[in-house]
């Protein structure tokens, strides 16, 4: 097995990526993303990658809503896609939904963190606590997409009743971890855009998404934590909104979607990015020169003299992509982008 490339950052120096004050080096977080079938193609082989190209940071991962855990008096559906199997199919269910929400004093699920938690801080890790979905991604499971982008106009107030119940949930979970586990980011994920545009209008995400985001972004920042967001496709519309609402860290900046060197530019000092290389065209079609290229260009963009930049596959990396790709994609995010920052030391 050949040798590590470089020793996981400290604590210190991912927060100083973050916060643009010159890391010694671009921190790598979810680089290695190995998406569904990808160890059955190359088993062992990712586990030499795992080895040689460490991930910065240390995950917590939970699912502080999750339907199978509530005890409901239906039967949610358990087949068909999530979009299309709605555990809240009618209005008329959810006091009890919101009334068997759970609360992490009473949640097994979670009674592990702590120790790894305190296995990644005597490591020196910093930390992120992590779970998927928010205040979109959650309520279109909640609901079905279908529902949910009617009841926008709709059930305007059914969706407020919803998205209140979700954020008092999330925000008991937020204060059990900066209580329990002392994370450095929270780290979620909402799929606010599509190939062109927001899934919804402007004027819907800010009347009924984004009023929720701003709590958690207040009780991170008063805390001194970091709020760290995914969200696919084109969220150009929305970046001020969640600026706003106090974000830290954007992933991706989808290629294709977003004109990232306008992003880049018009966000910097304000925005730091979580840089995600594209995992749908350049890396499973690409020659590793090309991939090595679309690195460097990542870099390039996103990274200042006083930092800003991460660096991440998009999403997940997809079975059929080539070895030699995933491997040039890492091996140049490393060597590349410890050079990037070397000329500003």
């Amino acid at each position: 097995m050949r040798k590590r490339i470089h020793e996981p950052l400290s604590r210190e120096d991912v927060a100083r990526a973050v916060e643009g004050r010159q890391p010694p080096r671009i921190p790598m977080v979810l680089a290695r993303w190995w998406g569904v079938g990808l160890h059955d193609q190359y088993g062992g082989r990712l586990l030499e990658l795992d080895e040689r190209f460490p991930d910065d940071v240390g995950h917590l991962w939970l699912e502080p809503v999750c339907a199978s855990r509530m005890n409901l008096s239906w039967r949610p559906p358990d087949t068909g896609s999530l979009e299309n199997r709605p555990v809240l199919d009618e209005w008329s269910k959810l006091d009890e939904f919101i009334e068997k929400l759970p609360r992490p004093e009473h949640d097994d699920s979670i009674r592990d963190l702590p120790r790894l938690a305190e296995k990644a801080h005597h490591e020196g890790l910093y930390i992120l606590m992590c779970w998927w979905c928010l205040f979109f991604e959650k309520p279109w499971n909640i609901r079905g997409m279908e529902n949910l982008m009617v009841d926008y106009h709709e059930n305007p107030d059914k969706v407020r009743l919803l998205h209140q119940a979700l954020l008092d949930t999330y925000l008991a979970y937020l204060r059990w971890g900066l209580k329990e586990l002392s994370f450095d980011g929270f780290f979620t994920s909402d799929d606010l855009g599509h190939q062109t545009q927001l899934m919804m209008s402007p004027a819907v995400f800010r009347s009924l998404i984004k009023p929720y985001y701003q709590p958690i972004g207040k009780l991170l920042k008063d805390n001194g934590k970091h709020f760290w967001l995914h969200s696919c496709g084109n969220n150009t519309e929305a970046l001020d909104d969640l600026v706003d609402a106090g974000l830290s860290v954007f992933h991706p900046v989808q290629k294709h979607t977003m004109d990232e060197i306008a992003i880049a530019r018009k966000y910097r000092g304000r925005l730091a990015f979580l840089a995600g290389f594209d995992v749908q065209q350049t890396l499973l079609h690409g020659t590793p020169d090309e991939v090595r290229q679309e690195a460097r260009h990542l870099i390039d963009t996103f990274d200042w003299p006083e930092g800003g930049m991460c660096m991440a596959a998009g999403n997940g990396i997809v079975a059929g992509t080539p070895y030699v790709n995933i491997e040039a994609f890492l091996e140049e995010t490393a060597l590349y982008g410890k050079a990037h920052r070397e000329q500003y030391r």
